[in-house]
């Protein structure tokens, strides 16, 4: 219904008495309560919203109050260790931090435990599904009808990915790009004073992914601060792209657990990102964008864009390709050294691998998020899997492993948000690689900032997993609200 009375009805309609109200009520309150209450008032809200949220729905099975404070104080811990090992915790901007973390959680309550919110973002994921999809035809044009079914990274993420670079350097030559990212950093900068290419990326990451998304902002990468920088690899590494999330349900994954931590990682990941690597410097897209010139790249028309875009998804795409296969064969050879030394200690059953070793170093993780105790050393694992070698390898794990079927819904659901995200080895060298490609003059500013990135989006996804954790209901076993 919304979509036809826009047809016919300008938002101006909407919007000013919208505006009109809200300047006249919630602002007015805000202009009058003294600067510098107004950040403790606002932590004071967001704990109370936390709080009732999780506590007040009525215990049912293992939805105890007892587990869900558990990952209530999951969160906690991490938002403590964010700020012991912040870049400068002096600087941390509050403000970020509140917004994103009242955000995530609204949002999971939207998503959680109201059908039209599940509704709405799936609908979001199947256009972003569906664009990418189009790249499909140029395969079968190159090779033959079978091979879009072939589950390869080569054949199903790759073409996308040089579609989608072509497509946005079409975009931002007529212009609309440019317009797109303005519209963003307004928003954004009042709601959570972020600059406007931090706010395109994190917004944009979960539909079209972490190699995409850097493309929106190409002119800006070179101009990027360093804490910028962070944030860009931090979104990337805290969720999965709408390009790989329906291969995901389709191993019989919870729908619902993927979407709603696609979209909850939009703001994690601008509040972790902002407690680890703190802003302090003067950025060029906080509230207004100022596009900078890009002679370099300044095509003589539409079909130059679309062309070098084509070009430059290629250079991209290869280095991808290069960078993964690389590094999951360097995790091979460690492993393979691990179980050689683990069989001459009698370990083989199971075998020495650095999944085994984090599954216990992440134990205390787990059960800080909450999950059931006989299924703790399980969930690292996963979480351990997802980080060395991807998140397709734990999530086909735990959909086809009996080891891991066998574990409660709140588990299961819990580890479904865990390793919902891109943070893993392979992921660096993917970002690296890209952002490098982009801005080669920034390629040693990336690279200082990588692991920090990667330790920050891993932590964003698992925040998420311990809202999960305080939200879960019984019922959440179908996956889709209010269907069982």
């Amino acid at each position: 219904m919304i979509r036809i009375i826009t047809l016919y009805v300008p938002t101006s309609v909407v919007m000013n008495p919208a505006r009109f109200i809200w300047n006249n009520s919630v602002y007015k309150v805000y202009e009058l309560t003294p600067s510098k209450l107004r950040q403790p008032i606002a932590a004071v809200v967001t704990v109370a919203v936390f709080l009732i949220g999780t506590m007040v729905p009525e215990e049912t099975g293992d939805n105890t109050r007892a587990n869900r404070a558990v990952s209530l104080c999951g969160l906690i811990v991490m938002i403590l260790l964010l700020t012991a090992t912040s870049r400068n915790w002096r600087l941390i901007p509050w403000h970020t931090v509140i917004g994103g973390m009242l955000s995530q959680f609204i949002v999971a309550v939207f998503v959680l435990r109201t059908k039209a919110g599940y509704d709405i973002f799936s609908f979001i994921s199947f256009l972003a599904r569906t664009l990418l999809g189009f790249a499909q035809d140029g395969v079968v044009f190159l090779t033959d009808d079978t091979v879009p079914a072939l589950p390869w990274f080569f054949t199903g993420v790759i073409p996308p990915i040089i579609f989608f670079v072509a497509l946005v350097q079409l975009l931002y030559h007529v212009g609309f790009i440019q317009w797109f990212i303005g519209k963003f950093a307004v928003f954004f900068f009042w709601t959570l004073r972020v600059s406007g290419a931090e706010a395109v990326v994190a917004a944009a990451t979960p539909f079209i992914g972490q190699g995409e998304s850097a493309m929106l902002i190409r002119p800006f990468v070179p101009h990027l601060t360093l804490s910028e920088i962070h944030q860009v690899m931090t979104c990337g590494f805290a969720t999965i792209a709408g390009s790989v999330l329906v291969a995901y349900i389709g191993l019989g994954l919870n729908p619902q657990a993927l979407v709603s931590s696609c979209i909850m990682s939009i703001p994690a990941s601008l509040a972790v990102s902002k407690m680890r690597f703190p802003e302090t410097e003067e950025t060029l897209t906080s509230g207004k964008v100022v596009v900078p010139e890009d002679q370099e790249h300044r095509a003589a028309n539409w079909i130059h864009a679309f062309a070098n875009g084509a070009w430059l998804g290629i250079k991209i795409a290869g280095m991808i390709i290069a960078t993964l296969l690389c590094i999951i064969g360097l995790v091979s050879l460690i492993n393979g050294l691990l179980g050689w030394w683990g069989a001459y200690f009698n370990i083989s059953n199971p075998a020495l691998t650095l999944q085994l070793i984090l599954g216990y170093i992440l134990y205390p993780i787990a059960k800080l998020l909450g999950v059931s105790n006989s299924d703790v050393r399980r969930v690292g694992e996963l979480i351990g899997q997802k980080i060395i070698i991807n998140e397709f390898a734990a999530f086909n794990a735990l959909a086809t492993d009996e080891v891991y079927k066998s574990m409660s819904d709140r588990s299961k659901l819990i580890a479904t948000y865990a390793c919902c995200g891109f943070g893993n080895i392979g992921s660096l060298g993917t970002q690296i690689g890209v952002l490098s490609q982009i801005a080669p003059g920034r390629a040693g500013d990336v690279s200082r900032v990588a692991l920090s990135a990667l330790f920050s989006g891993i932590l964003a996804t698992l925040t998420s997993a311990s809202v999960a954790g305080m939200l879960f209901q019984e019922s959440m076993g179908s996956g889709i609200p209010g269907s069982s």
